[in-house]
This record gives structure tokens, sequence and C-alpha cells, in this order.
């Protein structure tokens, strides 16, 4: 393989950084790592949700559903993304959170990557003590 070339699959690799693909989290010679943008591949069993809502957003974001029913909120205002291709975008200083309401598969780009979003590991946890995928 060549450094600056990488081929996988979304659904395995997705399972080894919570679903996402790349981004600053990445290692600085891995061709996924970006300081520009973050992709990630979400697969959500039903029920699932993320655990506190993002406060004080500094991306922007657009999220692509492939397949699922899956509800996006924000203050005062609900999407439901319910058809393959349904998507939704918003951007800096909005509030959001989400939750699953079937199995779902959805593609989500942001910009810039920066740290400072994920859900702390004792969050990551649901009520019967699995790890909630989606965070």
């Amino acid at each position: 393989m060549n450094d600056t070339v990488y081929v996988g699959n979304a659904g395995k690799d997705a399972a080894l950084d919570r679903g996402w693909l790349l981004g600053h989290f990445k290692d600085a010679g891995d061709p996924r790592h970006s300081e520009d943008v973050e992709i990630k591949w979400g697969v959500h069993p039903r029920g699932d949700e993320r655990a506190r809502w993002v406060h004080g957003e500094k991306r922007t974001a657009l999220l692509v559903l492939i397949s699922g029913r899956f509800r996006v909120e924000f203050p005062g205002r609900s999407v439901l993304l319910e058809e393959q291709g349904d998507y939704v975008v918003w951007g800096h200083g909005v509030d959001h959170s989400w939750f699953a309401e079937d199995d779902s598969v959805l593609l989500t780009v942001r910009w810039p990557s920066v740290p400072g979003y994920a859900v702390p590991v004792e969050e990551q946890f649901g009520p019967q003590g699995r790890q909630r995928p989606g965070l």
C-alpha cells in the first residue's frame, strides 16, 4: 500500500473509531488524518441516542440518511430523516442532539475537524451497560 492511499470498508473501519473514518483524531501520517473535515459512517441501533446535547458548536455538519429513521433535535425544532438521501445541515452555534427511531445508517460530514466534542467515556454506556455505538 502507498502511504498516501488508504482503501477500506466503512462498516468495518467505523467500528474502530466510534464511526469516524476521517478527521483530526487519525494519526498524522495516515491519509485519513484531516484538520479540515471529519467523516463518519454512523450505524445506530433503534433507540440509540446521544448521551447529551452538543452546545456551542464550532463546526458545520451535514447528516445524510442511508437507511432507517433518524431524528435530529435542535432547540425548538425536530427534524426526521426517513427516506434514503434525506439530509440536514447546520452551522456554528447550533445546539443539537439525535435519536435513532429505527436501526439507521448515516453518513456525517463535519468541518473543520476540531477536538472537544466527544462524549466522555463514562457517558458512552447505555442503561444495559453496553457501549453506545453512536457516541
